[in-house]
């Protein structure tokens, strides 16, 4: 007897935790949707890195950035433009003196203008 009635409390406690891990990512999918609807336009860029090349060998992962950000803001006409650490340390990932040739990034810009960048996800 006290075997079951323990059981039925660790069970009843087990779906309190799942009934506020399903809260939990009920609220996560709420703030997911407003985040989707402020999403006024979103594209994806392969953008070629490779004139970072004709700088200097320590001038390059900031040259890179600069071509990043210029491109963007060619394609995209932003008010202003974010890019994400994952961005950065991608740019970053070999040193100064050897960034990647070419970035495939994806493009978010939202109702204020504001261009947020991000990596392409599986790259």
């Amino acid at each position: 007897m006290e075997s079951e009635e323990n059981l039925s409390e660790e069970q009843i406690e087990e779906t309190g935790e799942s009934e506020e891990e399903i809260k939990e990512e009920l609220e996560e999918k709420v703030e997911e949707r407003k985040l989707e609807e402020e999403i006024v336009e979103e594209r994806i860029y392969t953008v070629p890195l490779s004139r970072a090349w004709l700088s200097p060998r320590r001038k390059r992962a900031p040259r890179a950035i600069r071509i990043l950000r210029s491109f963007i803001e060619r394609h995209m006409k932003p008010e202003s433009i974010i890019i994400t650490n994952e961005v950065n340390e991608r740019i970053w990932s070999r040193g100064i003196e050897k960034p990647p040739r070419k970035i495939r990034v994806r493009a978010v810009k939202d109702r204020d203008g504001r261009v947020t960048i991000h990596l392409v996800e599986g790259d």
